[in-house]
């Protein structure tokens, strides 16, 4: 198969460069794009060499800007801020639905860079982009009520986010931040993105928002952005050794902030017989190959189950479809329909299957092992970051995907024999942000899920983010500060009355919303 596909023409990286160069001309080169700060583009930084995780091939690094010049860039937003925040709101209003406009205009642009630097398949590419889009309508329509008399903090808000959800995540975050009366800071990720994020952030500035984008790594340029006092508020997605130092560093301050972090987020079955319902499922959980923070890696299985359990997942496992995103049989052809493409890079694929290895030598038991030999591929291309599916059954407690979130498709399997081991293994990463319980009795099910320690508990169906006013945060060590969605997010970056205690795990208490 591998020698008949091409790949389809008009998705070359060099294609997606040069729409980039004609659309924002000022915010890239040739060669390299720009930093955005104080206003206008800048030439600054060392840009790094980077590679695309679909074939190898080199795209564009970040430029990376050393501390000092981060300083300056986080005063710059400061006084972008105080000018901003008072902006009548609909004038905002009308600056942030242009900047969608303009959004909307690129979108399959946006969603081709996606592509190329973090390995989406076609179709969730295209998904980021449009909940991005959509989320924010949706704040721009209904913002009012959301503010009312509260208003906007007294520093801009420091947005540190991962590499897996640019859009959706990240400049959705954003754009609603600006509209509630912020300027908004964002650092691009390291490992991918950055082409989508400096041509988004281009049409946005266009509109008069104001934005912030830099590039550099987490250690040089956290001074600037999370421990400078212009900051208003930090807003940081990512892993947990990470994010515990922006915690350390904001509870020290007595900042504002908004930490998603990982946990192990577990599908729990019990007393449960709808096989071809979780069959069904199965395929739609390795969803770009489970690089999610809401992905569910960890299945806890009644052990007098089992049996019925694989015959229902085995062959729903061999049916993911993997490859080349932008690989087709004739020039023709649609773009294929994946459930993921690479993972973020080799180094990433290497560790994980390095873990699966380990894990296996230690006394895991292989349930599944897929091959890259059936996917889709170009003829000869790099295939370095592609992971296929693995499943194991009891990973040994040394092994890190025993407790951590693999961020790959490696499935685990726990065996349990009672009510107190399902939850004790289901709670095995001291919180998470979404879990479910597949039991045929909703009452035990809803009493179970009780005593689940994750911010979203599904019964028999997997919970996700969410978009719109659906909240979102997070139990134990998956999540600190405030939580968001709906009008929480608002609530995340506004000040209200004095005293206000804001839903959220704080250093000095832990408050949940009244609807969740």
């Amino acid at each position: 198969m591998a020698s008949t596909l091409t790949l389809k023409p008009g998705t070359a990286w060099s294609d997606a460069w040069q729409r980039c160069l004609a659309v924002a001309p000022e915010a890239f080169r040739h060669d390299r794009v720009l930093n955005l700060w104080a206003g206008s583009w800048q030439a600054d930084g060392r840009p790094l060499p980077a590679a695309s995780p679909v074939d190898g091939s080199p795209i564009a690094g970040p430029p990376r800007l050393d501390s000092t010049t981060a300083q300056q860039a986080v005063r710059a937003s400061l006084d972008q801020h105080r000018g901003w925040r008072h902006v009548p709101l609909p004038e905002r209003r009308a600056r942030v639905a242009a900047a969608l406009d303009a959004l909307t205009e690129h979108r399959e642009l946006l969603a081709l860079l996606l592509v190329w630097e973090i390995g989406k398949p076609w179709r969730l590419a295209q998904a980021d982009v449009d909940r991005a889009i959509d989320g924010v309508r949706w704040y721009v329509d209904g913002i009012e009520p959301m503010l009312g008399d509260r208003v906007p903090l007294d520093g801009p808000v420091s947005n540190i986010a991962s590499w897996n959800y640019p859009m959706s995540v990240l400049v959705h975050a954003m754009l609603v931040q600006a509209l509630a009366g912020d300027a908004v800071i964002a650092k691009a990720p390291t490992d991918g993105g950055l082409a989508c994020l400096t041509l988004a952030c281009a049409l946005i500035h266009r509109e008069g928002v104001p934005v912030t984008l830099v590039s550099g790594s987490g250690s040089e340029l956290s001074e600037a952005l999370v421990r400078s006092p212009e900051i208003g508020c930090v807003s940081f997605v990512g892993g947990r050794d990470t994010g515990g130092r922006v915690a350390t560093a904001v509870a020290d301050l007595g900042k504002r902030h908004i930490l998603e972090q990982e946990g192990l987020n577990c599908w729990g079955i019990w007393e449960y017989s709808d096989w071809d319902a979780l069959s069904a499922v199965i395929p739609k959980l390795f969803d770009y190959g489970k690089q999610r923070c809401t992905a569910y890696p960890r299945f806890v299985v009644q052990r007098s189950l089992f049996d019925s359990f694989l015959a229902a997942y085995l062959p729903a496992v061999k049916s993911v479809r993997l490859g080349h995103p932008l690989a087709v049989a004739s020039p023709d052809d649609p773009l294929p329909e994946l459930d993921f493409g690479p993972l973020i890079n080799a180094a990433k694929a290497k560790e994980l299957g390095d873990q699966v290895a380990e894990a296996i030598d230690r006394g895991a038991v292989p349930l599944h092992r897929g091959s890259l030999d059936d996917s889709r591929f170009l003829s000869g291309q790099d295939t370095s970051a592609y992971l296929p599916p693995v499943t194991l059954l009891g990973p040994p407690p040394s092994s890190p995907l025993h407790h951590a979130e693999p961020f790959g498709p490696v499935d685990t399997i726990v065996l349990v024999d009672t009510e107190a081991e399902l939850l004790a293994a289901m709670n095995a990463s001291n919180g998470a942000l979404v879990a479910t319980l597949s039991c045929d009795n909703e009452e035990t099910a809803r009493r179970l899920a009780s005593e689940v320690r994750a911010f979203k508990v599904g019964l028999g169906k997997p919970r996700s983010r969410g978009d719109r006013e659906e909240l979102f945060g997070g139990f134990g060590a998956s999540w600190r500060g405030a939580f968001v969605g709906g009008e929480l997010l608002v609530r995340a970056v506004t000040q209200g009355p004095a005293g206000e205690r804001l839903p959220g795990n704080f250093p000095d208490y832990h408050l949940m919303p009244t609807a969740a």
